[in-house]
């Protein structure tokens, strides 16, 4: 019977059958044990309720209608839903109990029997995060980039059967949201999550036909994913599409796959102490592989029957491995650096050793919270927690007294340095609805002086502070939020340093006692506020400080910088850390080392940090940055050359660097390096190494034409050889002239130059933004414009950048004053004769439709003065740097900038494009051909591919170019972002 029993499970195993024979759902261990005291909370008390879907959404509503956010305590027990329950902004679903509570949907339910084409999951979710209130009938906004403080956690939830288009959890929320202490039980359901936000932590997903799959999160931003557990998928326990993964110990078993990319997308892929077991097929499948997107890296993987370990698609080839049980201790594939000099290349390193046995256990280094029977409360001990009283004695006693002290909801306005002992524990459930708060003009914070801190950790303590919010108010020149000085043992989680974006108010009709400035709730402001960049760091690291500082959000833009570390050795791990809208700085390391930064996402603001320095890293060592994103909003203005400057730094590793933004204003560049003069070039790459060397700088056979612009762009020439290029927001249009060989303003209009292009004639074409004129009245309305259809498919057409006109005018660059005339637009298809049609160089499509908007058969056209020449109508040209030349009959080189590649498609006699190839990865504002067939891309540096697509030349410049145009067959010329260059080819 025994040998049966074996012959069974292993025929199980190689065939895949019965894929659910390993998936054994068990219930997790309760985190909150007991019932927490805390009078501003709604505690659940469903009574004896069959079906509870209606009771739990009531008092999900009332809570954010009442107090706009806070937490719902859930105790222990069994509860049946049959109906998707939504979950607004800032609420908190909490479990408690020995046992943690079961949320089961129950069988056959009629909403998630058939799948939902609509939905963008093709699925029903059992708990959906949204942006807002949903009302019985009334439309579903989903959780996005503006979700903050939304939780589930201590919760177990099960989908039984009949309800195989059952999703447990639908989660794009942002900042400070997450999921954790969650065992989901998904069975014959669709899977166990869709849509990934934020953070994860102690998630285990048993069945389904996925544990999780996704999208981007929001907006873009990288996922950090904890301590999970996945058994028994029947496709793949991940499947993801720009997600930034990155995961520290994962446990993945009997599965055909792990992680699966979805084709013809990105992703960037982080493991560390991972293991995997009983993986049938391929382990991780990644797509667009030789492309600078996708990035993976992979340390510590221990894996035992996993014969696949990694497929690469477009060739159709495997990384095999031959030991039944073995250790991937590295893996890095992608666009690699080897050190500040190096050319950057693509390759696989691979270092697998095989093992004996696996390690029982994930060795896990976040220090847990001590049992509840030991918490006491703070309003118990005396706080009032009212926003009004001065808590400050009452919480120094309470530290003094007791080690353990729970946190209710309320603000505790303190006045003077908290100081913890060194094994004080400080616990709060919500880092918006729990602050401690400073008032304006404190007295002891206040004028000149030295950083002061409102928390103070000692030298080597084992402190922890979690669930609560730290605010500075906004004039107090010596403020520190947070003085770190705690040993490798201590943590610092789920933090927020108010103050500026995220803020929000605690009902409808109330604010915050020390929100004494009217603002709306998102913080952000349309002018510069003199209190900006007036206080010290929000979080400050320093004497050896160190331990674990996860999920953490630090905004505030009063603060100098949100996160300072300097001068420890002591081991530190960053996990999830949100610093944005700082003016000068938002995070620096200065001697630090010992330390691991995963998932440390960087935003700027317009209006606060236009001109911030997002990361410096100064006389550093033995430092990993993993899934480090720099990000800057849509509604940039302005160029920055850095996004992190590293000075004197010795063994650096930052793997899967993303540098992106939506608009053309982009960081110039992700790294430079100030000692060495060097910048390192591409803003996607897995892996650079900073070593020990001292490198001197290739110098590059170019000449410099002239300099001093803001960011040069749009590039074209006329049959003389003279050369245009233009200034967007300073409005200015120039031209070097062949014959003077010099530059001269041409001219300075008050619209503002997009892309430029040259007739048959030398007639002059200016793509432009044209702002509607206020009051002006056509055909008795107000002047006004609609984007183009084909705006919906990307996200630049959000945020202000509509109702413009994206316009064509012509000049005589001989008399530009007086010849200056807007085009006509004609129907696409009634030119005769066409010389050439102008496209866009460059598409930024997020929406992941270039290939399809491309070949749009644009239905409207710009005719220029020569009757021949066309410019079809498209949104891109809003964005585009540059306009590419198409000629019937000829090919032409477009670039997917979203993606990172250059396209090759055909052009008929009308101008319309058609059959789109790939033709290399690599591309971000300008790809044009040579009359020898060759292509020169621009990519951080400039390289030149044959007409097959394979390299040939890579041309080191002195800044990263913004357009191209040849003249005369041999002479390149390049915008860089601030000068003119030119260099000779063959």
């Amino acid at each position: 019977m025994a040998y049966h029993v074996k012959a069974f499970l292993l025929l199980v195993l190689l065939t895949g059958s019965c894929s659910n024979a390993f998936s054994q759902f068990t219930p997790g261990k309760s985190l909150y044990t007991q019932k927490p005291d805390d009078p501003e909370a709604v505690y659940f008390t469903p009574g004896k309720a069959a079906d509870v879907s209606d009771q739990l959404q009531t008092a999900i509503n009332q809570l954010k209608k009442d107090r706009n956010f806070g937490i719902l305590f859930i105790p222990e027990g069994t509860y049946f839903i049959s109906k998707t329950i939504y979950i607004p902004a800032a609420i908190r679903l909490i479990g408690y109990g020995k046992s943690r509570p079961l949320i089961i949907l129950k069988q056959h339910s009629p909403a998630f029997a058939e799948v939902n084409q609509q939905d963008k999951g093709k699925a029903s979710y059992m708990f959906w995060f949204t942006s807002s209130i949903v009302e019985p009938g009334g439309n579903v906004s989903d959780a996005g980039a503006g979700t903050f403080y939304s939780a589930l956690t201590n919760i177990d939830l099960k989908i039984e059967d009949g309800n195989p288009a059952a999703v447990a959890l639908r989660t794009h929320f942002a900042q400070h949201s997450y999921v954790a202490h969650c065992n989901i039980d998904i069975g014959k359901g669709k899977a166990g999550l869709f849509d990934v936000g934020n953070f994860m932590e102690d998630v285990k997903f048993f069945g389904g036909d996925y544990g999780i799959y996704t999208t981007k999160a929001s907006p873009g931003w990288q996922f950090m994913m904890m301590d999970t557990y996945f058994e028994g998928q029947r496709k793949t326990a991940i499947k993801t599409q720009q997600a930034g993964f990155t995961i520290v110990r994962m446990q993945v078993k009997n599965v055909p796959a792990a992680i699966q990319v979805d084709s013809n997308y990105w992703e960037k892929l982080f493991l560390e102490n991972c293991k995997f077991e009983n993986i049938r097929d391929t382990a991780i499948r990644i797509s667009n592989e030789g492309n600078a997107n996708m990035q993976l890296n992979i340390r510590n993987l221990y894996c035992r029957q996993v014969p696949v370990l990694v497929h690469y698609p477009k060739a159709d080839s495997v990384t095999k491995v031959a030991f039944t049980t073995y250790e991937v201790q590295r893996l890095v594939y992608g666009l690699q650096i080897d050190d500040l000099d190096k050319e950057p290349v693509y390759k696989t390193i691979s270092e697998i050793q095989a093992l004996k046995t696996l390690p029982a256990t994930l060795s896990n280094d976040i220090p847990a919270l001590p049992p509840m029977a030991d918490w006491v409360s703070l309003k118990t001990l005396g706080a009032a927690g009212d926003g009004v009283t001065d808590d400050t004695k009452a919480i120094q006693k309470a530290i003094d007294e007791h080690p353990v002290i729970y946190v209710p909801q309320g603000s505790y306005r303190i006045s003077e340095t908290i100081r913890l002992k060194p094994n004080t524990v400080l616990i709060g459930l919500h880092p918006m609805a729990t602050n401690f708060a400073l008032a304006e003009n404190a007295a002891a914070f206040g004028s000149f002086g030295a950083p002061k801190a409102m928390v103070e950790a000692p030298e080597g303590g084992t402190n922890i502070i979690t669930g609560i919010g730290l605010y500075t108010a906004e004039s107090n020149y010596r403020a520190v939020a947070c003085k770190w000085m705690a040993g490798e043992k201590s943590m610092v989680d789920d933090v927020k340093f108010i103050g500026g974006h995220g803020t929000m108010r605690p009902g409808p009709q109330l604010r915050w006692k020390w929100d004494e400035r009217e603002q709306p709730q998102t913080g952000r402001r349309t002018a510069a506020d003199p209190l900006w960049d007036t206080q010290y760091w929000s979080l400050w690291v320093t004497n050896n400080g160190g331990g674990i500082f996860k999920n953490i959000w630090s905004a505030s833009t009063f603060a100098t910088s949100g996160c300072y570390v300097n001068n420890t050795a002591t081991r530190g791990r960053i996990y999830a850390m949100s610093v944005e809208h700082h003016v000068r700085n938002e995070v620096r390391f200065k001697n630090v080392s010992n330390w691991k930064v995963y998932a440390l996402q960087l935003e700027e603001e317009s209006v606060e940090s236009s001109e911030c320095q997002p990361l410096e890293i100064e006389t550093c060592k033995d430092m990993t940055f993993a899934n480090l994103y720099m990000f800057r909003v849509i509604r940039v203005k302005v160029p920055y050359p850095y996004s992190v400057r590293t000075w004197d730094c010795s063994n650096l590793e930052l793997l899967n660097v993303h540098n992106y933004s939506q608009i053309k204003y982009t960081t110039d560049n992700p790294l430079y390096d100030i000692n060495t003069d060097i910048t390192v070039r591409p803003t996607e790459f897995a892996r650079l190494l900073i070593s020990d060397n001292k490198p001197a700088k290739a110098a590059a056979p170019l000449q410099l034409l002239a300099k001093g612009f803001e960011f040069a762009i749009g590039l074209c020439a006329d049959s003389k050889g003279n050369v245009y290029f233009a200034e967007q927001r300073m409005k200015h249009v120039y031209k070097w002239s062949a014959a003077t060989q010099s530059l001269q303003l041409l001219a300075d209009f008050p619209w503002e130059p997009l892309s430029l292009a040259c007739d048959s004639k030398d007639n002059l074409l200016v793509v432009f933004r044209y702002n509607p004129q206020p009051g002006y009245i056509i055909n008795g309305q107000p002047e006004r414009y609609q984007n183009p259809p084909d705006a919906s498919g990307t996200s630049f057409s959000g945020w202000g950048n509509s109702g413009f006109g994206t316009l064509v005018y012509a000049v005589d660059p001989g008399q530009p004053e007086n010849t200056i005339r807007l085009l006509d637009k004609k129907t696409m298809g009634t030119v005769k004769d066409v010389y050439k049609a102008l496209y866009p160089s460059n598409r930024w499509r997020d929406y992941h439709d270039f290939n399809t908007v491309s070949l749009n058969r644009n239905e409207e056209c710009w005719v220029a003065p020569d009757g021949k020449t066309i410019i079809p109508v498209c949104y891109d040209l809003a964005r585009s740097c540059a306009l590419v030349n198409a000629f019937p009959g000829k090919p032409l080189y477009a670039v997917d900038e979203y993606d990172k590649r250059t396209v090759k498609m055909q052009v008929d006699a009308q101008g319309y494009l058609s059959d789109l190839k790939y033709f290399a990865e690599k591309g971000e504002f300008n790809s044009i051909p040579d009359q020898q067939g060759n292509v020169w891309i621009a990519d951080g540096d400039i390289y030149s591919f044959d007409a097959a697509g394979k390299q040939r030349e890579w041309i080191r410049v002195p800044e990263r170019p913004s357009s191209l145009v040849i003249t005369n067959g041999n002479t390149l010329y390049f915008t860089g972002r601030t000068g003119l260059y030119r260099t000779m080819i063959k």
